[in-house]
């Protein structure tokens, strides 16, 4: 058992025992053990150095058939929240315990508080009315939605007001949890039921049996 951890520690960096990720994230350790096979293969797509560079993120990430989806948008922002030691690249233990936080599992508010920074584009601490309108195109854009300019700003405009409640032209994070309780549905996208959800994001890389759209999709209005 312990060649057998040897060996991997030598092959991927920032190897951690399963059985301590486990204890430290929502993952069981087979569920750790099943990520560690999907990370050999993300990290080695195209620099073979055991590490996930934002080149490969962003392949996987835009491998998606849907070709857009709330991650893919914001590729650049994503990949930050994940390299946790901000050195530009992800290891494993990076890799395991950022996706912790799309387990069904993790806490609501770990959920609640990764989102915020996801649409934080600008990462100034709020979410700004053009960072909102990003969400909401990209929300329509994977509900499929198509609606004419103005109607679109109409729905921008009547969320960001429902959101600032404080009037000050910008949500921060007291305001953002308490709207995203008021439209749950909003943070959808931030669990991934089964483990093989995980890997929806990464189809290029992994084999899996079709799953319909919808069971994906993510209501605009809270429904």
């Amino acid at each position: 058992m312990g060649c057998a951890s040897s060996k991997r520690s030598k092959q991927l960096h920032g190897y951690e025992d399963p059985s301590v990720l486990a204890a430290e994230t929502p993952f069981t350790v087979s569920e750790v053990e099943s990520l560690e096979e999907l990370y050999k293969k993300l990290s080695n797509s195209i620099i073979a150095d055991g590490l996930i560079h934002k080149e490969e993120f962003h392949l996987a990430l835009f491998k998606n058939r849907n070709q857009r989806n709330l991650f893919a948008d914001r590729v650049c922002n994503v990949f930050d929240l994940f390299d946790l030691k901000h050195n530009g690249v992800i290891d494993f233990g990076e890799f395991v315990r950022s996706l912790g936080i799309f387990h069904p599992n993790a806490p609501v508010a770990d959920k609640i508080a990764f989102a915020f920074k996801l649409y934080d584009l600008r990462q100034t601490g709020f979410i700004e009315r053009e960072e909102l309108k990003e969400m909401v195109l990209a929300l329509l854009h994977e509900s499929e939605l198509v609606l004419s300019e103005d109607i679109v700003e109409m729905i921008v405009d009547k969320t960001f007001s429902e959101a600032d409640t404080k009037g000050d032209g910008k949500i921060d994070l007291e305001e953002w949890k308490a709207f995203v309780s008021k439209y749950p549905s909003l943070m959808k996208n931030m669990t991934l039921p089964y483990l093989k959800d995980i890997s929806i994001a990464f189809p290029s890389f992994v084999v899996l049996p079709e799953i319909d759209d919808s069971d994906v999709s993510v209501s605009v209005n809270g429904d």
